[in-house]
This record gives structure tokens, sequence and C-alpha cells, in this order.
């Protein structure tokens, strides 16, 4: 296995007044006996007992067996579809070098990572001299901010057919649980997983929660572990392979905006306002663990970036998640220090003194 950069001791002083909390004993509310964790054997204890195909069995496998993290169950993933979700300007004006696309593809190799998630036209101007060097993931559909006024809508930008023809190892896609344009993509994505499977593809869902009433005068409720745990549980009901989920800020946005339906037990027995129990809510969601949970790095701040990714991958792994998906925090920086944030996020995962909690 590979050696960390990072020392246990360093990892504690990038969460400074947090470590304790983070890393001391601490017993989670839902026990992590109760889950499937993520380990070196994950295909074969997962998803080989599953009706995924052979040939989608050995692109997760490729998945697993990419970069620093190959062989230990976790992933370190790439993702740049950020030119179309917030505009290339808003991406790529701190480091105009990632308006090319090669340069996207060779930080996500030189950074140690498992994969690269971006568009279909980076990948098409890319695949035939990198499809071979690192996992390509499809970010299959787009919110985009040129209609006016925004609608906040994703919309698919190109075929699985055309995914596969890329070399692609799986394909990706969101849905915005709650919005009123909810019901058709989770129609869109269900097909479109359906079809990835069929020609040997993983999927990955980016589960996010929007809609105005999960916001209330007192608390915004978007991250809430309740809600972003019930979109996990919807995005593994349409048989997504992998997770993405921002990482939960808050508790009870179903018990305080009284809607759907919840149980007090979620709140008095399962959980508690501690970071690392509302993220394993969300891993509970995911089938107790056996469907992947990644979290998202977030946006850059500046020069916190590397303790915010730390931290965040430090309750990921406690929690008993899969990995990070870090985009804008790497790219948005000079290669050098986007290669350092990659793999000090790897490091927690390949550190033993950072164990499930």
């Amino acid at each position: 296995m590979t050696s960390p950069n990072l020392s246990f001791d360093k990892i504690r002083d990038l969460l400074a007044t947090q470590a304790a909390s983070l890393l001391d004993d601490f017993t989670p509310r839902v026990s992590s006996a109760t889950l499937t964790t993520p380990s070196p054997t994950t295909v074969e204890e997962v998803w080989a007992q599953s009706d995924r195909t052979p040939q989608v069995l050995r692109n997760l496998q490729a998945l697993l067996s990419h970069g620093r993290l190959a062989d230990t169950g976790y992933v370190s993933i790439l993702p740049v579809d950020q030119g179309i979700e917030h505009t290339a300007a808003a991406s790529f004006a701190p480091n105009p070098d990632y308006f090319d696309p090669a340069n996207i593809v060779e930080l996500a190799i030189e950074g140690g990572c498992n994969a690269v998630a971006t568009t279909f036209g980076a990948l098409g101007l890319t695949s035939r001299r990198f499809a071979h060097r690192i996992p390509f993931i499809v970010k299959m559909n787009h919110n985009e901010l040129m209609s006016y006024p925004n609608s906040y809508d994703q919309i698919m930008f190109g075929s699985v057919q055309q995914a596969f023809d890329l070399g692609a190892a799986g394909v990706g896609a969101t849905i915005y649980f709650g919005s009123e344009e909810s019901r058709r993509q989770l129609q869109e994505v269900a097909d479109a997983f359906e079809e990835a499977h069929a020609l040997g593809m993983f999927t990955v869902l980016w589960c996010y929660a929007r809609n105005s009433a999960f916001a209330t005068p007192e608390n915004d409720y978007h991250l809430a572990a309740d809600v972003t745990g019930q979109a996990n549980h919807l995005g593994v009901t349409i048989q997504a392979d992998i997770i993405k989920q921002k990482l939960p800020e808050n508790n009870g946005g179903f018990r305080d905006i009284g809607f759907a339906k919840t149980s007090p037990i979620v709140y008095d027995e399962l959980t508690s306002d501690h970071p690392i129990d509302l993220c394993r809510w969300q891993v509970v969601n995911n089938y107790s663990g056996k469907i992947g949970l990644i979290n998202s790095g977030g946006a850059s701040s500046g020069e916190g970036d590397l303790a915010e990714a730390v931290t965040t991958a430090v309750i990921n792994k406690r929690a008993g998640g899969m990995g990070l998906i870090s985009g804008r925090k790497a790219f948005q920086r000079s290669r050098a220090d986007g290669i350092e944030l990659l793999q000090a996020i790897q490091d927690v995962y390949l550190t033993p003194e950072v164990t499930i909690a």
C-alpha cells in the first residue's frame, strides 16, 4: 500500500480545535458493526452478489485498483463539470490552464486519483490519449446558467452510448431531489443507469436536495442529515453504485419543516449533532453502507482549503464513507498545490490511525 505523505500528527494539527472531537474515542449512535464498510474486497463482497454484470464488476474493480488508494476500498475522484454548472469563467479564471481539458486529466493522474469525472466535450478531446491511463466517468447531465431567468434544472447533454464510445468506465448524473423537475430527472437517470449497466459501466449519482421550502427563516435544511439521507436512499433505489453527497451540516429538516414522514427515533436514538453521526446517517441510507458514499470537497475558500478538505475526509472515513470527490479546491490553484491537496485527502484514507468510528 502507498505510504501517506501526511503524518497522523500533521492530520491532527490540520484539524486544530476539532481534532479531539473527530479523532479521539467516539461511539456513533449507529454502530459500525451494522454496516458494510469499504475494503479491498468490496467488489467480491457486495457487487458480485448483485445483478451487476461481469463488465460492470470489471470497471468497478478498475476504479478501486487505480491511483494512490488502489486496493484500499476507498476512492479519490477529481470532478470538473463546474464549467457548465457554475460557468467556465467562475470555475477556471483562478487558473486558466484548466480551460484545456488535457490539464484536467493530467491533474487527476499526477494527483493519484482513482478516476476523473468530467464532461462529454472534455473527455471527447482527451479519450484517445488518456482513457487507458485513468478511469473516465462521464457526467451526463448538467444545470447550465445561460438560460434566463435561471431554471436550475438538470438536462441530459449526451447519451449513454456516447459515454461508452469514449471508453468510460462509469457514468454520473445529478438529480435535484425535491425540485419541480425531480420526477422527470429521476426517470431519465434511472433509464440511463439501466442502459449504462447493460453496457458494462458503473453509475455515480449526485444526490442533491433543492427546494425553497427546505430553507426556513431559522435554518437551511438542504444539507440536513435526514433530508440528504433520504435523497441518498432514492439514489440507491435506482441502482447508483456510488452516491455523491454534500457533507451534512445539521439535522431535523423533515421534523422542523413538517414535510414528508420521519420518526422521532431518528433524532432521539439514531443520530446526534456530532459530524460523524450526521454523516453516518447518510451512510446508513446507502443500504447500510453497501453502496459507497463519497462526500464533496466543496468550493475553494483559499488558504483554509487544505484543512477543510482533510476535515471532510476524516469525517467521511470515520463515518464509514468511501472517499471524497474534490474539484474546485484542487483545480483552482497551481498544479503543484492541487496535487498536494488531492494527496492530502488520500493520506487520510491511507493513515491507519484514522479509523472507522
